[in-house]
């Protein structure tokens, strides 16, 4: 029998116990987070079929040993450079890891910190948690997975090859920053729009939301614009209105994730998904006031979560 490879997936949200539960039969798993979770876990697919499977937990501050052969990296994006700094000493160097962000925040920073490969991965595969026992996989997307700068090419397909056969379909890529870039210009359109007035993707073909959409689209196709980003297919402007509005007929029924988080009472990951954009306006001296009034929104719902109750 084929000996399987040991793989940590730290972060046990919907992302995370999406991926443990898909690879359990192609490798050996443990799923890590601040608190060990129940021992079997089930994953409900989109054709409502229910995969249960016995998954390895551990603690962060107490991981297993032997050290894995990989590392994903799926928490949220703002809890991603914690996490790992708890994990580093611990891995020995050339230990590959795979961030699964949103945003373009965190990867390039932990890209220079790691001591071995790192990989990006840009998917849209949606899940969500029901319970400490259940993840609903939402719909079926499609992940791109690489280097920031090129490199470790074999790598990466012989991990898109482990996680199609899992049942998550990925391509290995040489251009991942770009299709971080254009994720992350979706994301700004649709997440902060949907968490502001708690409504689900399709909704914002409806006016007035319609009209919010494109004044969105135009200042973030602009910086793209100006940061040499295109849009996956035509140009400029008319090219982000057709992705972006593609991905909201694709997605219609969906709550955003950072609805989702609105709703559970989370932070949320605006200053990954956002603040990369302002500052491409910043350096290119561009206005951005919609960008801008939406993040300054959710730094004063990130402020208000972070206070303590007051006393009756």
């Amino acid at each position: 029998m084929t000996r399987k490879t040991t793989h940590w997936i730290v972060g046990p949200g919907a992302l995370g116990r999406l991926i443990a539960l898909r690879l359990g039969d192609h490798a050996a798993i443990t799923l890590i987070g601040r608190r060990p979770l129940p021992l079997v876990q089930t994953l409900i697919t989109p054709e409502k079929a229910f995969l249960t499977r016995r998954v390895e937990v551990a603690r962060i501050d107490a991981p297993p040993s032997p050290p894995p052969e990989v590392v994903h990296l799926t928490t949220k994006a703002y809890a991603a450079e914690a996490a790992y700094a708890t994990l580093a000493t611990r891995l020995p160097d050339g230990t590959p890891l795979v961030l699964w962000q949103n945003g373009f925040d965190c990867q390039p920073r932990l890209t220079a910190r790691h001591q071995g490969p790192v990989l990006c991965a840009s998917t849209t595969e949606g899940a969500h948690v029901q319970d400490e026992t259940r993840v609903i996989h939402a719909g079926h997307g499609h992940t791109f997975l690489g280097c920031l700068d090129g490199r470790h090419g074999e790598l990466a397909e012989r991990l898109a090859v482990t996680l199609s056969a899992a049942g998550l379909p990925t391509e290995a890529v040489d251009d991942i920053r770009v299709r971080l870039w254009r994720k992350l210009a979706v994301n700004a359109v649709i997440n902060p729009l949907v968490a502001h007035f708690t409504i689900h993707n399709g909704e914002l073909r409806d006016p007035p939301f319609r009209r919010m959409v494109e004044r969105l689209i135009a200042e973030v196709a602009a910086i793209l614009a100006a940061e040499g980003i295109a849009p996956p297919e035509g140009e400029g402007l008319a090219g982000w209105r057709s992705l972006i509005w593609q991905v909201i007929e694709a997605t219609a029924t969906n709550r955003a994730s950072m609805l989702q988080d609105v709703q559970a009472g989370r932070l949320t990951e605006h200053e990954a998904i956002l603040t990369p954009l302002l500052d491409a306006a910043s350096r290119h001296r561009l206005p951005a006031p919609c960008l801008d009034g939406h993040l300054d929104a959710l730094r004063h719902r990130a402020a208000a979560l972070a206070q303590p109750p007051t006393a009756c």
